[in-house]
């Protein structure tokens, strides 16, 4: 379980669903589905990576720089150059993740994505790292790093290449998972001892 004081302060310049259509509209250019709910179009101006949100905080440690990143609830998404999408599992493949149970996904052409608000219905998703108004935000995101140096989709030498993201978010979420997977057998031996009425000592004086 992923503990608030682990999460850093949410940030959000948006309150409500029509201001926060015309903030993404106008100030960014992005394109907006016809809500409600409100969701942001991906494979246009970027694709979305999305992975748990506890290996996602363990990726932003080894990976500072990164472009927009978005929690919702217990998923987090990261904006990564269009066409990044298409390249995750051929890119799992070479980084020898190819077929590994890991949780990580893309959204791309077609895709869409749920826009972070500040306040909303329900669970909404907010911004860890918000997009900058009158900025590109191409030039900020992860992309394919080709011949030469330069980068497909415009990253400006600040963001990480995409392959050293994906490389970091693959073995973070390997490594949660077996986190996960080392806590069941303990939380399953006290759910047992408890029905059972044998709890340890230690929580029964």
């Amino acid at each position: 379980m992923i503990s608030p004081r682990s999460l850093p302060r949410p940030r959000s310049p948006l309150h409500e669903p029509d201001g926060a259509r015309d903030w993404y509209e106008r100030r960014l250019g992005w394109a907006t589905s016809e809500g409600p709910p409100l969701e942001l179009l991906t494979g246009l101006r970027f694709d979305v990576l999305e992975l748990p949100a506890d290996a996602g905080l363990a990726t932003l440690r080894r990976v500072p720089r990164t472009g927009p990143v978005v929690l919702h609830g217990t998923r987090m998404r990261l904006l990564v150059a269009a066409g990044s999408a298409g390249e995750l599992p051929a890119l799992l493949d070479w980084l020898e993740w190819g077929g590994v149970a890991l949780d990580l996904t893309a959204v791309g052409t077609g895709g869409r994505t749920a826009a972070p608000l500040a306040h909303g219905p329900g669970d909404r998703p907010v911004w860890l790292r918000p997009p900058a108004p009158g900025r590109e935000v191409e030039p900020a995101l992860p992309a394919m790093t080709v011949r030469g140096g330069t980068t497909a989709g415009g990253a400006d030498g600040t963001a990480p290449d995409l392959v050293r993201l994906v490389g970091a978010a693959a073995t973070e979420c390997h490594r949660a998972r077996l986190l996960r997977a080392d806590a069941q057998p303990f939380a399953f031996s006290y759910a047992s001892r408890t029905v059972a009425g044998t709890r340890p000592r230690s929580l029964t004086s």
